[in-house]
């Protein structure tokens, strides 16, 4: 998906975002998540994860979880976002930095995901489940990259990245680099200090020429 593109999904990304008719009890909703981790847990592939055998292990009414989540794809999501680290807040000091902490969460999320086996199994098997990868992406990796778009955007109004490169390209010399090693190279070395040195490689050939 395009970083122009994104944006124009993003409208869609509200459409399957969970529904909740009562005030929100975080308790109800955390023991909720907890139940379906300890059936991840437990070995239980995500397409035998029935509502009914959650609302069992969570100790609540079906009703219950109906009320927050539409569905179980957009359940899943909120369970993946409670096991991955949080998103970042970002500086705004200059591109450099904000996008430094962006790979920073990247790389983060990279450890995470080899350190824990809910997220691993999980992310394996989303693969095979296009409602609940479709309902990912929408919530979680969409607005991840209008974030990285809008600040991209703005480092090309400041002149800190030249002006003659695009959006979308600008974001792939960023964040692929990040992405090969945590998703298409496992064993690879995610080291501190990391997403400083990409960011920095990377925004050599960006910066504009002094004139």
């Amino acid at each position: 998906m395009s970083l122009a593109g994104s944006r124009a999904q993003d409208g869609r990304a509200q459409d399957v975002s969970p529904v909740r008719g009562r005030p929100r009890s975080e308790a109800v909703e955390r023991s909720i998540i907890e139940g379906v981790m300890k059936l991840l847990e437990d070995g239980v592939p995500l397409a035998e994860l029935s509502m009914e055998r959650v609302a069992r292990t969570a100790g609540v009414g079906k009703a219950t979880i109906y009320r927050r989540w539409r569905g179980k794809e957009e359940l899943f999501v909120d369970v993946l976002r409670a096991a991955e680290p949080p998103d970042p807040v970002l500086p705004g000091t200059s591109v450099r930095e904000d996008l430094v902490v962006l790979l920073e969460a990247v790389r983060r999320r990279g450890l995470a995901n080899r350190s824990s086996a809910i997220l691993h199994n999980v992310f394996a098997q989303m693969k095979s489940s296009p409602r609940i990868w479709d309902a990912y992406h929408a919530n979680v990796v969409t607005p991840r990259r209008l974030v990285l778009a809008d600040v991209l955007r703005r480092g090309q109004d400041t002149g800190e990245l030249r002006a003659d490169v695009d959006l979308d390209v600008i974001g792939d010399l960023v964040l692929g680099p990040m992405l090969v090693r945590t998703v298409m190279r496992p064993d690879s070395p995610l080291p501190e200090g990391l997403a400083e040195v990409m960011v920095d490689t990377v925004l050599e050939g960006l910066r504009p020429s002094a004139s």
